[in-house]
């Protein structure tokens, strides 16, 4: 078996991602066109330029979209339409790059334990959701929605199984579940809960305090990935894994973690 593996190339370290990805025969996800300034700037200037730096990418390419103060579903219908918007624009960009899915946060906010909070969240993000997945589907994208704050996998298994959309899927992030979900849900209990959608994966190490992006064997890294990967790799549709990481000496390093194909392999 043979990991489907993308690297995460933000805007400061593009170009040595795509020597790295070229290398070992892996595909990008692309972080430029999250930022507001890039967005609300040229950004068709920066389309056609990550259409160039993209031709030849040997594995599959991915956008991570818009994050930052993102509330879906707000009960604010102007800050909503802002979201929508934005998710809307990225799904175009997405489409231009010929992207197969863009990543979305699901922007639960996991300090609110109560079930009015829950309960309002999830009926306004079904039809959010169930919208922006038609949209995609006519841009021939789909969207992958990651986990960020939610404390347990249900959250997002409830919200997926009502908008029950084809174009509506799940990214896991490792590290956001370790740190930021109940301690009583383990990687286990997302994979289980998430599997039905699963196709993205989101994967780096951190000191259980800090939501860092280090590589699989920093030194003061809690997530053990040598047990963390077979149980991934187990499911019935293994999702992509992405090396999402700051540096790329660290993606480069926790190749030795992947399952590539032979000839890469011995070079890892």
């Amino acid at each position: 078996m043979t990991d489907r593996v993308i690297i995460s190339a933000d805007r400061n370290n593009i170009e040595d991602c795509l020597d790295l990805a070229r290398e070992f025969d892996l595909g990008i996800e692309v972080m430029a066109f999250a930022y507001p300034d890039i967005l609300d700037g040229d950004w068709e200037n920066t389309l056609r330029v990550y259409k160039m730096l993209l031709r030849g990418v040997p594995g599959p390419i991915t956008l991570h979209g818009p994050f930052m103060d993102m509330v879906s579903g707000s009960p604010d219908g102007r800050i909503n339409q802002v979201c929508y918007q934005r998710y809307q624009h990225a799904l175009h960009v997405a489409n231009e790059l010929k992207a197969e899915l863009v990543v979305f946060h699901a922007n639960f906010i996991g300090s609110l334990h109560n079930i009015p909070y829950r309960t309002g969240w999830h009926e306004r993000n079904v039809p959010f959701w169930a919208s922006l997945a038609e949209y995609a589907a006519t841009q021939g994208v789909k969207i992958a929605l990651e986990n960020m704050w939610e404390f347990e996998p249900g959250i997002l298994a409830d919200l997926l199984t009502d908008v029950n959309h084809p174009s509506l899927r799940a990214c896991l992030d490792v590290g956001h579940a370790s740190l930021f979900a109940d301690k009583n849900y383990n990687v286990d209990d997302w994979l289980t809960a998430l599997q039905p959608w699963l196709i993205h994966s989101h994967m780096n190490n951190n000191n259980g305090i800090i939501d860092e992006h280090y590589g699989f064997s920093w030194v003061d890294g809690v997530l053990d990935y040598s047990a963390i990967l077979p149980k991934v790799r187990a499911l019935p549709t293994p999702p992509n894994i992405v090396l999402e990481m700051y540096h790329v000496n660290d993606m480069r390093d926790s190749l030795k973690y992947m399952q590539l194909n032979e000839a890469k392999k011995r070079l890892a």
